[in-house]
């Protein structure tokens, strides 16, 4: 008799193909990563919109988006030939190194833009400066007095009248532009923003008067040319003491180290002033290249448009150092100084067509009051 049996299974073939799902699981995590991207792009597009812009750090190169330069000005003043010649040659740094803000000359009103003849080299250097540099040309009274303590640096007070602006910076001429300083108009809000007299640390902690970002003010302007007659000020007040007791306690203090570098800081063995500390080492290549600006000061040489005393000029002039390395002759301050001042002659010739005067001698024979160390000195 024959078993029953069932027939033999046919084996199952697995599918690789996993079952569908429904439409709104299959898509659900897309879904998700597709909202929380749009929520971040609108939380960042909101944040950008209320959140004040972060000023951008300076280049010579940057170009500021959105910005009114119409509203800020540099000033320079000129009472004699030769400041005239150095203003311009402030004005031409600004114009190659690409600065946008307004540009304002006072001169005094006795002087004209009508070239009389090959010699005038006064309204040659005015013509210059508006047609070639587009600066706004702005003749003034300058103020006389009759005591010999009178310093025509007051003539930078009339600065404060140019409301028409929101800040001016106001420089001295005796100086060395390596970069524009268009960053600075963008500065927080402050009465005034001036340099620390470094040079004058620890004894005293004043301002110095060479360099000034103001905001115009006519009441201020009208007090400054009240403080500066000869019957309201002492006989040892300047533009800096004055200054100092209208901004000594309400300034902003702006950095020395990159806005007010002296000439006189490459012939010192001594930088902790400077510095600002007592770690740090001092690299005279590294401080030209963060320098934007640099100011003769290396008295008792007088300032670089007037010829070296060669009596004189060996006692000044930086000394070359021996390295600890190698026993190699370290001679950067002296490279970088004398090029400061051969920089400037070279400069003084082309743009203003003049040669340095003739040097003064040395040393003195009598004790007048130019051969004696000026306030700015340090």
């Amino acid at each position: 008799m024959l078993s029953r049996f069932s027939p033999p299974l046919k084996p199952i073939r697995r599918s690789h193909t996993a079952p569908r799902q429904p439409f709104f699981r299959r898509y659900s995590r897309w879904a998700y990563v597709l909202l929380a991207l749009l929520s971040i792009y609108l939380w960042h597009s909101s944040s950008i919109r209320l959140l004040p812009s972060r000023a951008p750090v300076h280049a010579p190169s940057l170009i500021y988006k959105n910005v009114d330069w119409s509203r800020y000005a540099y000033s320079q003043y000129a009472t004699n030939s030769a400041y005239l010649c150095n203003a311009v040659m402030v004005f031409e740094a600004l114009q190659r190194l690409g600065s946008k803000a307004d540009r304002i000359l006072f001169y005094p009103q006795e002087w004209d833009t009508d070239i009389a003849s090959l010699d005038d080299r006064d309204s040659q250097l005015l013509v210059k400066a508006r047609d070639w540099y587009n600066v706004k040309l702005m003749p003034a009274e300058i103020m006389k007095a009759d005591d010999d303590a009178w310093n025509t640096s007051y003539t930078k007070f009339m600065a404060w009248g140019q409301d028409q602006y929101d800040r001016v910076l106001q420089m001295d001429s005796d100086i060395t532009l390596l970069k524009h300083l268009e960053e600075l108009f963008l500065l927080p809000k402050a009465p005034g923003a001036m340099l620390r007299a470094y040079w004058r640390l620890p004894d005293e902690r004043k301002l110095t008067s060479f360099f000034l970002l103001l905001e115009p003010s006519i009441d201020v302007h009208q007090q400054l040319m009240v403080e500066a007659r000869p019957d309201h000020r002492g006989k040892t007040e300047y533009d800096m003491e004055i200054l100092n007791r209208f901004y000594g306690d309400s300034a902003m203090v702006v950095p020395h180290r990159q806005y007010g570098l002296l000439s006189g800081e490459f012939r010192v063995d001594e930088h902790r002033n400077y510095l600002g500390n007592d770690f740090e080492t001092w690299d005279p290549i590294k401080v030209i290249k963060e320098a934007s600006l640099v100011h003769f000061s290396d008295w008792p040489l007088p300032k670089p448009w007037i010829m070296w005393p060669h009596t004189l000029i060996g006692e000044v002039m930086p000394k070359c150092k021996l390295r600890e390395k190698a026993g190699e002759t370290d001679c950067r301050n002296k490279d970088i100084w004398m090029e400061l001042y051969n920089d400037f002659r070279r400069r003084r010739k082309e743009i203003c067509a003049l040669l340095s005067a003739p040097a003064p001698e040395w040393p003195p024979r009598n004790n007048s009051k130019e051969d004696k160390q000026p306030k700015d000195y340090p």
